[in-house]
């Protein structure tokens, strides 16, 4: 997959609190907290494990998926 193409995973910040538990948990460290609010600032670290959004306490992480059909 090439970069431009790379999905990441959302934040809605308007859902946000701040709380820093998706940078704590991240395990490729790609999400930081700047001005108070998660960044993914190295996606291309991401590796899309979905450890944010299940442990968001406010569901403020969304992961999206493409279904992809194989012929």
């Amino acid at each position: 997959m090439k970069a431009q193409e790379r999905v990441l995973p959302q934040i809605d910040l308007a859902l946000c609190t701040g709380c820093g538990n998706c940078v704590s948990t991240c395990p490729a460290q790609a999400v930081e907290m700047i001005d108070g609010w998660p960044v993914i600032v190295y996606p291309e670290s991401c590796v899309y494990c979905g450890d944010c959004e299940e442990l968001c306490p406010q569901g403020a992480i969304s992961l999206l998926y493409e279904i992809v059909f194989i012929e």
